[in-house]
């Protein structure tokens, strides 16, 4: 029951927050590891079998097990305030270096009664600062842990001198001091900058989002009021003037009314039509979305080809749905810096080709099929439910790795005589020569 317990909670969490699970995991085992190995390994043969120096050793890996309790318990907020959630309490610490100076005793002690050989010795050295500069790690720049590292390093060589360690055993106890320090900074502080790299970038993202729904708010706002405005104003005022000549019994204020009337019913059209209209994706307007939020996003965004302008409305709302998907697949998936947007359209058929770098590797879908490795292919939900768009207006669509690293989308609809002509009819000869779309890259 615990582990399907443990497992539901594991696959909800996001992938990030898998990772970041997994990286405080791993930091949270690292003392241990070092301690069960380190410190409790001399006890086969390093340690002379006297009841004092046992008794001395056994005291040492207590404080160590203690050490590492206390380095587990400032995990959580040592990452929040690496990452700048949080302030870790200075005075936390103040436990660990007093451990980290009873330990050191202990050690001095243990080779000052010759209870311990040069290897054992070495290895309890290594040992000794790892629970402590863990915290550190994330506590302090770099430079400061290092000056630290080297503060701890001569007071370890300093007590062991005091108790008569001498020659290469001497030596070898800064080497080895230091050694454990460093091995947990490269263990401990990469883990933590990467993490905060990849929360920062989740973050931007669900800025990102944020910024494109307010947008897209003000947008739908904006024509609200530019359909309604003037004709509210218009029914305001034949109101009021259907009133005044109904007070004076003037027969107008019925024409005033009907006329108000008819205004109120255009205006519910309108809406409708509005309202349509962001139901319905606009394949010009998604161009322009996809280019503005891309752009946004730092990546450049190229759009060629034709307007788009004259195609039938059908093809021109499945089109518009494919740049919106390809735009978000762009944004959620790789590390894309370029994206190129092509439409081309002929008597026979229309194409629409999106193309982006940085795109993720690819493995095979599960019909053979070639599907890109970040989820944006063939597998996913999105270019799933744009085939169906597609298919309604006999069209198809191609995902897949392309060359150089490339991602590449085509989605292919055809045009055959009849919507030739009646696309022909729909727009009027002004709009057939409408000028290509085109944006350079800022």
């Amino acid at each position: 029951m615990l582990v399907r317990g443990w497992r539901r909670s594991w696959q909800k969490r996001s992938k990030l927050e898998r990772i970041d699970l997994y990286s405080r995991l791993t930091v949270s085992v690292i003392p241990w590891l070092f301690t069960l190995s380190w410190q409790l390994a001399p006890f086969k043969s390093d340690i002379r079998h006297a009841p004092l120096p046992i008794a001395l050793g056994v005291a040492l890996l207590l404080v160590s097990l203690v050490q590492c309790l206390l380095s587990n318990r400032n995990v959580e907020l040592s990452y929040a305030h690496y990452l700048g959630a949080a302030v870790f309490p200075r005075r936390r610490q103040l436990t660990p270096l007093v451990l980290l100076l009873v330990s050191l005793g202990l050690l001095a002690t243990l080779a000052g009664v010759d209870g311990v050989d040069d290897d054992g010795l070495l290895l309890m050295t290594m040992n000794a600062p790892v629970a402590f500069a863990i915290t550190q790690a994330l506590l302090t720049p770099v430079r400061t842990f290092l000056i630290q590292s080297f503060v701890v390093t001569a007071l370890s060589v300093g007590v062991l001198a005091a108790v008569g360690v001498r020659g290469g055993t001497l030596a070898g106890v800064g080497p080895t001091t230091l050694f454990g320090s460093l091995l947990t900074l490269i263990s401990v502080r990469p883990s933590a900058w990467s993490l905060g790299v990849m929360w920062q970038a989740e973050e931007a993202r669900d800025l990102q989002a944020r910024l494109a729904v307010a947008e897209e708010r003000l947008r739908f706002g904006r024509d609200l009021h530019d359909v309604l405005g003037r004709n509210l104003a218009v029914i305001a005022l034949k109101s009021e003037l259907a009133v005044e000549l109904a007070e004076r019994g003037k027969p107008e204020a019925v024409d005033q009314m009907v006329e108000v009337q008819r205004i109120a019913r255009t205006s519910q059209q309108e809406v409708r039509d509005v309202v349509r209209g962001y139901r319905e994706a606009d394949l010009s307007a998604e161009l322009a979305g996809a280019r503005g939020v891309l752009s946004a996003a730092g990546i450049g965004c190229e759009a060629t080809g034709d307007t788009g302008d004259q195609l039938p409305t059908p093809v021109q709302s499945a089109l518009g749905w494919v740049v919106r998907e390809a735009a978000t697949n762009v944004l959620r998936h790789g590390d894309p810096r370029h994206c190129t947007i092509r439409l081309r359209s002929s008597a026979d058929e229309v194409v629409l080709l999106v193309e982006n770098d940085g795109a993720a590797v690819a493995a095979p879908g599960p019909d053979g099929s070639s599907v890109a490795g970040d989820g944006s292919g063939s597998g996913g939900s999105g270019l799933a439910g744009l085939r169906e768009r597609l298919r309604g207006v006999d069209g198809s669509l191609d995902a897949g790795p392309a060359r150089n690293g490339l991602f590449r989308l085509t989605a292919t609809i055809p045009l055959g005589p009849a919507a030739s002509s009646a696309r022909h009819q729909e727009k009027p000869p002004a709009a057939r020569e409408a000028p290509v779309l085109q944006e350079e890259r800022p």
